[in-house]
């Protein structure tokens, strides 16, 4: 008996509207069309899971957009102002403990910074700990792990010192091991 195997039926395709972008840019970064505001949040650097749904629940409070509606079909004057809260979400009723610079160590503020200023205030932090030559700053400046992870069989970089000898000295022909004399 052969099985019968249903018929594939294709899915009717959503129309489209005019004014529907592929690509979106989001806070400088570029974004697929179709994802919803929740999941484009999530793919700006700076912004997790949590802050992404905290930042789509104070985006649509305050501008009042659908969040299940696609981002492609978002005016441009909607995009320019969901930038504009992701800047500034320290001003919209984000929890501090949400924020990734509570007590800023240059103005003791708390914020949130995304994109390219992430990247920068990280940087800085490190040079600072390097500078200071904190415990920190030692292990950053020397490539070590930072963070009291183990290091005896992670982390590693190079090749493994035992193998390199051997290769060196099998390449030399030298420094057999001496015959057992007879007695």
């Amino acid at each position: 008996m052969a099985k019968k195997v249903p018929k594939k039926t294709k899915k009717p395709e959503k129309e489209e509207n005019e004014n529907f972008r592929g690509i979106v840019r989001i806070a400088g970064k570029d974004v697929n069309g179709k994802v919803t505001l929740k999941r484009a949040l999530h793919r700006v650097r700076g912004i997790g899971h949590t802050m992404a749904h905290v930042a789509a629940l104070a985006i649509t409070k305050e501008l009042s957009l659908d969040p299940l509606k696609p981002i492609g079909e978002y005016t441009e004057a909607d995009i320019e102002k969901i930038d504009k809260i992701l800047f500034s979400m320290q001003d919209h009723n984000v929890p501090s403990f949400l924020l990734n610079r509570c007590k800023d160590f240059n103005s003791g503020d708390n914020k949130h910074v995304i994109m390219n200023d992430l990247i920068f205030e990280v940087n800085q932090d490190v040079d600072r700990d390097k500078k200071m030559y904190s415990w920190k700053g030692y292990r950053h400046s020397y490539g070590q792990k930072v963070r009291g992870q183990k290091t005896r069989n992670t982390g590693r970089s190079g090749m493994a010192l035992g193998v390199l000898r051997k290769s060196i000295i099998a390449a030399q022909g030298g420094a057999k091991e001496p015959a057992k004399e007879k007695k």
